[in-house]
């Protein structure tokens, strides 16, 4: 007997649809698995074994065959496991295939015959929708995940009896459903503020321009003089999300297995912090099968690198094609993977090993060698692909005794909210979303300078020996901030606000 039963693989953060085929003939008992499978479906024969006969339906002591096809593209994880059971019990006869060939399948069996929670069940749901399906079964615990989606029914699950059951039409099971506008809403907030942060009113003018024009940006300042929370605090006045950016934010997710039972939909801008003794797979990405890294994980919202300089310098230099491109490819031999990672980066360092160069109220004591060795392990071309480079120096006690609230997130979001709508126009048709993904052609038709403007950006890039990369940064930046102040030329003030965010390039002075 032949049976065949849908189920999905995952591709990237996408899924594709499987064809489950179990043909038993007869013969010596023999269970086998082909079509490129990895050891957890190759080792579901002992669990589908055991959770068919804890679940009161009768093995077959016959040769079993299971086809996973397409048979080029490689199988893995415990989710099988439902499909191939399901099949099995179709091809002998107990479930019938009237409902079965309209639904999608997927599942971990435990040996008792429970379903346990798979990786990836929304992008399974979109391809499921893409091809018309009428639904899916999939674990109970990845439900509100799946039915975030609609147009496809969402069957949730908690045992195998109750699959057959259903798919004989002998039980009847609501589809799950979920209250997506209210679920964005509840996931949109932020529980930092800006309100909170007492003085560096020069740095928080900096990082409403990079947010603005989604600009990466690098602080340098001594310990305690507030990078990080500053840092923390940027998804809060960085645009809000569309459905579609939060639906590809939480496909990543998902395919990793880190999305929160209680919150299906990631409606808020990651903000991820990876400690500095991470390796260039756990950031870019990779391992025998491709899975996302911290770059992919921070997409659509900020990748924070604080003390930069620990950073290994060979895991800093893969950061250059995900900055660059918005996305990171992972070739292995067997696959190529390709995730999104378009985010905006925010480093800290400390101005020099002990922390305190340059700090009028502590004594630095580093010599000029061991300064510039532990800039210099941060390479150039990375540098240049920073757009601002700000001084975030130690706070006075003056700020911090005082007790007035500072503006809020809300009130800054904003005129970054506005500013990104006059990029939105002046993109329309293009794949450019913001100020920071300007590419040469663009920049020279939306950056036009006045007189005086040429005279100063010369005047600058002569002295300080600006390269090309760090003269069109300029000229992005400058682009954002008469954005801000509703210009629609770029005049001599914005390019001289914008030449003090490269603190770097100044001291080469």
């Amino acid at each position: 007997m032949l049976a065949k039963v849908l189920s999905s693989a995952l591709l990237g953060i996408d899924a594709i649809l499987v064809d489950v085929e179990v043909d038993i003939a007869q013969g010596l008992p023999q269970f086998a698995t082909v079509g490129l499978p990895d050891g957890a479906v190759k080792e579901s024969k002992d669990r589908v074994k055991s959770a068919l006969k804890n679940s009161g339906y009768e093995f077959p002591n016959r040769r079993i065959t299971v086809n996973l096809a397409p048979a080029d593209i490689r199988k893995e994880g415990a989710a099988f496991d439902l499909p191939i059971s399901i099949g099995i019990l179709a091809a002998t006869g107990v479930v019938k295939d009237h409902r079965l060939r309209n639904y999608l399948l997927l599942g971990e069996l435990s040996l008792d015959g429970r379903i346990k929670p798979i990786r990836g069940a929304l992008p399974v749901a979109v391809a499921a929708r893409a091809s018309n399906l009428a639904g899916i079964i999939v674990p109970k615990d990845n439900a509100g995940e799946a039915a975030v989606v609609e147009g496809v029914d969402i069957i949730g699950v908690t045992e195998l009896a109750e699959v057959v059951q259903f798919l004989n039409g002998e039980l009847d099971l609501n589809p799950h459903r979920v209250d997506v506008q209210s679920l964005f809403r509840q996931n949109a907030e932020y529980g930092d503020d800006f309100s909170e942060v007492k003085g560096q009113e020069h740095a928080k003018r900096a990082l409403e321009v990079a947010a603005s024009g989604g600009h990466n940006i690098l602080m340098i300042g001594p310990p305690g003089s507030g990078k990080t929370m500053l840092a923390r605090r940027i998804p809060s006045i960085l645009p809000p999300m569309s459905f579609d950016e939060a639906i590809e934010t939480t496909k990543v997710y998902s395919v990793m297995g880190l999305l929160d039972r209680d919150k299906a939909l990631i409606a808020s801008r990651p903000f991820r912090s990876p400690h500095h003794t991470i390796s260039d797979i756990g950031l870019i990405g990779g391992g025998n099968s491709p899975r996302p890294g911290e770059v992919s994980l921070s997409h659509n919202g900020v990748l924070f690198l604080d003390e930069l300089p620990e950073f290994k310098k060979h895991v800093l230099e893969v950061l250059r094609q995900p900055l660059e491109d918005g996305r990171v490819t992972i070739s292995r031999a067997l696959t190529s993977m390709t995730y999104p990672s378009r985010f905006m980066l925010v480093s800290a360092l400390n101005p020099c090993p002990c922390g305190y160069l340059g700090d009028p109220l502590h004594q630095c004591s580093c010599t000029p060698i061991m300064v510039q060795r532990y800039r210099s392990r941060i390479s150039g071309p990375l540098l240049d692909r920073i757009d601002i480079h700000i001084e975030v120096p130690g706070v006075k006690y003056r700020d911090l005794s005082d007790s007035r609230d500072g503006e809020t997130s809300i009130d800054i979001g904003k005129r970054v909210e506005q500013s990104r709508l006059l990029q939105q126009e002046r993109f329309r048709g293009t794949k450019v979303h913001c100020n920071s993904q300007m590419t040469p052609r663009l920049i020279k038709k939306h950056c036009e300078l006045d007189e005086a403007g040429h005279r100063l950006l010369e005047l600058v890039t002569d002295r300080l020996g600006l390269s090309a990369r760090s003269y069109n940064r300029i000229l992005k930046v400058s682009r954002t901030i008469a954005d801000l102040a509703g210009s629609d030329r770029i005049r001599d003030n914005h390019i001289s606000e914008a030449i003090q965010y490269r603190s770097l390039d100044r001291k080469t002075e």
